[in-house]
């Protein structure tokens, strides 16, 4: 696999300075980071939706997509695929390889009671690093019929 997308990010440096009249790569390029991030976003929103309602052979598709956009949106940030390995490898080493590092959470130091814990911890912190702010809502997809938009 490994493989298959260093001959992916190779093409991808050989076509970004293409005409983008004529090169999807050159136009993704030429219109920045912020146009690849939306395109890798819709990508992986699509995998998901498809996932959800059973559609394997589009899952295989729309990956092949995400794939490709994610490659074109590491190679506009100086990202090469070994540095991903290099950190898959360490990643594998802490946790192995089918799980994924936990986000870090700060925890608020411990006060004495008399002071009140609660209002020294919120002085203590920034508003952004305290746990609420840190944690994201999870949405619930499953048994939801979700719908792709073109």
């Amino acid at each position: 696999m490994s493989d298959s997308l260093e001959r992916l990010y190779q093409a991808v440096i050989a076509a970004k300075d293409l005409d983008p009249a004529t090169s999807r790569t050159a136009r993704l390029f030429q219109r920045g980071p912020a146009k690849m991030a939306k395109k890798l976003a819709e990508e992986a929103i699509e995998v998901v939706i498809d996932a959800v309602n059973g559609k394997t052979d589009a899952v295989v598709r729309e990956s092949a997509d995400l794939l490709y956009n994610l490659t074109v949106l590491w190679a506009a940030a100086g990202v090469k695929p070994e540095d991903v390995w290099g950190e898959m490898a360490r990643r594998e080493l802490m946790l192995g390889i089918a799980e994924k590092l936990p986000k870090s959470v700060l925890k608020p130091p411990k006060q004495p009671k008399a002071i009140g814990a609660k209002a020294v911890a919120a002085k203590a912190l920034p508003k952004a690093a305290t746990p609420s702010a840190v944690r994201r809502r999870i949405v619930a997809l499953e048994g939801r019929s979700l719908r792709k938009r073109h």
